[in-house]
């Protein structure tokens, strides 16, 4: 059946099922209570966010909203003596109560002082710049991002798109492995399905959006407690299991099936889990692809409230993703190169830990325990011949465990956040690999390392001058026992600092500087050559940034924001590459595995750049946001010069808006913009030589003209369409997303293939010269990508 078939089928069941008569409305439960304390705040008034609708908080700081219209809401708190209070988006529906918990502050605002109406745009002391959040309406209904976390992050500002379907999370001209990511406060390695060991990216996320209530995206001004990073730190905060009642969703989404169950399993204990499956192997089998992948994920929450002093939470995340070439797809040139040179790479990885809080008069301890794992193979068969032995072989695991504790103290207006964690690392690589540089090099080890880490913070946080301005300080140490170059707390000393003055009620002018500090990957610490760690001789250390971030912050109205912000990283003694001569962080990640060399802490770079930014929530049913950041990534080569990273985008534009209609129906749609990524051209001498080409059956680079060329600039536009239907004893939920709906071509850096006679054989310029000095011909084949891709999605939630 053609695509459009399966649209106009689509099309008639949401006209069809629009006229059904539906059922009661919904349910709000919750309570209000002092986050210094968890104790419950009574007589609280709490109203639908944008309406007149209200209700009160009882002597347990209890509250309950009954026939509710299904949709998405937020609620507005305030109370006597305490700052007032929007919570996040939550969708209410016909079949299941829905319970939220309201954590609201104290506050001592004298009659002279500012006060900070209620807004969705919540600031915090520590980070009043470069600090984004989305909501949960906004992840579901993302035009284009199909409910992948991973793809909807790319709305936010400063974060470039990549046309080469990996989700690398780039932000503000930093590598993909400068970003740090956290769920529910336990930090987690990577979330991204097949990621890149050493970086941040693949193609797919791990996350299900089931389970998450928002997300907050730190570009900068990073808080204390939170750590090894650079560019970005993501905190994505769940949902409880529902207290009422069991509910269970079911979902077939653009690449996945997934199930997810909640409600309560103990009287104090609620949990939610899901699975999911990929059919993306059947998909690319049918279009004939020559890789078939599949992946499959867990994730779960417990949360048990023993009493209002004392809670725990417990959480796991779990990825299996398989790999196949598929060497029946081979018809053309294109892919004989693909199935020429692709290894098969699968990988496991799981990521558990828990929260143990408790609540004192003024504040909180928590004990925060987890530990993750990544196992990841890969290998390559000549000709794909599993007869022949391999000529690449990997298996590498990365461990984790992990410990932390934190005080919160709030004094009156002074806020005090201090603590201190460990980590015991292990470590192992066995690679068997074939390499040419000059000549043919077999290259046979293994590694295994283990080590501890260790860290200590504290931030302090108090507004002056009657409110106007409030100031945060902060500072942060690690170390570890890898290398003596690691183990002096001293010498990754990390201060920081933020500062935020209100002009008017709705007019800010903020700034923060600091310094942070990020361990050099796995892959690049257990190198070996000669059973020596080369790194580690090599003396290599932290890598360094120094941020700089001033900006102005205007909100018009309680749903609108706009701000303009300048950056400017630096970067030192970041890993430059003896092999390549260049800094390790300004090559692009690829599949597979990233920093697995030999470097030296020599490298020094810069990110600077502005950004402009619109946000604009519940006007009438439009949600927007849109954003341009200006960036320039660059670092030193040898000579001294700066020259472009492979993140120098120069200019990333996105802007997304939905609207919500009548009868449950939203639209949306969303463009995206980046300037054309540099790349390195292919060294034709190299590349050409029949041992160098046997070995990777692919071209090598130039790294003499290093980043010399530049693609054309990227940009898409995607589209979506949404219905709901919210009955008595279920819900069904309906998507239709187009992505890149004009079709455009993206470029790509072009492939270098062999070229062949009419018999399919390559062909040897020299063929009666020795077999070391024969030369195959060549010819590049120019990249590009970009296809019209819609895609109907399914949810039933009973």
């Amino acid at each position: 059946m053609k695509p459009i078939k399966y649209i106009q089928y689509f099309i008639y069941i949401l006209l069809l099922t629009s006229f059904q008569s539906l059922a009661q409305k919904g349910t709000i439960k919750g309570r209000v209570f002092n986050v210094a304390n968890n104790e419950p705040v009574p007589f609280a008034n709490i109203i639908i966010f944008g309406t007149n609708t209200g209700s009160t908080s009882d002597f347990d700081g209890n509250f309950i909203f009954a026939g509710i219209e299904p949709g998405y809401v937020r609620l507005a708190v305030s109370s006597v003596g305490f700052e007032q209070y929007v919570s996040e988006e939550f969708l209410v529906t016909n079949q299941k109560i829905f319970n939220i918990d309201i954590p609201i502050r104290e506050t001592q605002i004298k009659l002279e002082e500012v006060v900070i109406k209620a807004s969705p745009f919540a600031r915090k002391e520590e980070s009043p710049v470069s600090m984004r959040r989305i909501g949960i309406q906004e992840i579901e209904k993302n035009p284009g991002g199909n409910r992948d976390i991973s793809k909807v992050i790319q709305s936010l500002p400063g974060v470039a798109s990549t046309p080469s379907f990996r989700n690398d999370v780039i932000i503000r001209g930093g590598g993909a492995s400068e970003n740090r990511f956290y769920l529910d406060g336990i930090e987690i390695p990577n979330i991204n399905h097949f990621a890149t060991q050493g970086a941040s990216g693949g193609p797919l996320g791990i996350l299900n959006v089931d389970f998450l209530r928002e997300v907050e995206m730190y570009a900068g001004a990073f808080p204390a407690n939170r750590g090894n990073a650079l560019s970005s730190i993501f905190e994505f905060k769940l949902l409880d299991g529902n207290k009422e009642r069991r509910n269970t969703r079911a979902t077939i989404g653009a690449s996945d099936l997934s199930l997810t169950f909640d409600g309560p399993i103990l009287p104090k204990t609620t949990f939610i889990g899901s699975v999911r499956r990929s059919y993306l192997q059947f998909l690319f089998s049918a279009i004939g692809l020559p890789f078939l992948p599949t992946y499959n994920d867990f994730q779960f929450k417990t949360k048990t409230k023993f009493d209002n002093k004392h809670e725990l939470t417990l959480l796991g995340l779990g990825a299996i993703d398989q790999f196949k070439l598929n060497t029946n797809a081979n018809e053309t040139e294109e892919q004989r190169y693909i199935l020429g040179y692709l290894p098969v790479s699968e990988q496991w990885n799981y990521t558990i830990g828990g929260n143990y809080k408790i609540f004192k008069n003024n504040g909180s301890h928590s004990f925060i325990l987890s530990r993750n794992m990544l196992r990841n193979f890969s290998y390559k068969y000549p000709g794909n011949d599993e007869n022949l032995p391999r000529i690449y072989d990997y298996v590498s695991d990365e461990i984790e465990n992990k410990l932390r504790y934190e005080n919160l103290s709030l004094l009156s207006n002074f806020k005090l956040v201090y603590g201190a964690g460990g980590e015991y690392v292990k470590y192992n690589n066995s690679t068997k690999q074939q390499l040419f540089t000059t000549e043919l090099k077999q290259i046979d080890y293994y590694s295994a390392i283990e080590f501890y880490k260790w860290h200590a913070f504290a931030q302090a946080s108090r507004p002056f001058l009657g409110n106007k301005l409030t100031l945060s300080l902060g500072v942060r140490a690690d170390a570890n026992n890898y290398s003596q170059s690691m183990s002096n707390m001293l010498e990754q000393l990390s201060p920081r600092f933020s500062a935020s003055y209100s002009l008017k009620e709705n007019l800010f002018l903020n700034f923060n500087t600091g310094r942070y500090f990020q361990t050099p990957s796995y892959t690049t610490l257990g190198f070996r050559q000669n059973g020596v760690l080369l790194n580690k001789q090599n003396q290599i250390t932290y890598i360094q940034a120094d941020h700089l971030v001033g900006g102005v912050e205007y909100l018009p109205g309680s749903t609108t924001k706009i701000s303009v912000e300048g950056f400017y990283k630096k970067y030192d003694k970041y890993p430059f590459s003896v092999r390549d001569s260049v800094p390790l962080g300004s090559k692009a990640a690829d599949f597979g595995i990233f920093g697995d060399e030999e470097v030296l802490s020599v490298s020094e770079g810069r990110a600077y750049g502005a950004e402009l930014y619109f946000r604009e929530t519940m006007y009438k049913g439009l949600n927007v946001i849109l954003s341009y950041t200006f960036v320039r990534s660059e670092f030193k080569n040898t000579d001294g010069r700066y020259i472009p990273s492979a993140w120098d985008s120069r200019h990333i534009l996105n802007f997304t808006a939905t609207k919500t209609l009548p009868r449950n129906w939203d639209i949306g749609f969303k463009f995206k913009f980046s300037g054309g990524a540099p790349y390195t051209p292919f060294d034709m001498d190299k590349s050409s030589s029949k041992p160098a080409w046997d070995i990777l059956n692919r071209g090598y680079l130039d790294y003499n003209q290093f980043n010399a060329a530049r693609l054309k600039p990227f940009h898409q536009l995607d589209m979506r369409v949404d219905k709901q239907y919210f009955f008595d004893k279920w819900s069904l939920m309906l998507y239709f997303d187009v992505q890149n709906v004009y079709n455009f071509k993206a470029e790509l850096p072009p492939d270098l293939l062999l070229d062949t006679d009419g018999n399919g054989s390559p062909v040897i310029i020299n063929p009666s010269d020795p077999p070391a000095s024969q030369k195959y011909k060549l010819k590049q084949l120019a990249g590009e990508t970009g296809t019209v891709l819609p895609t109907i999605g399914i949810m039933v939630e009973f």
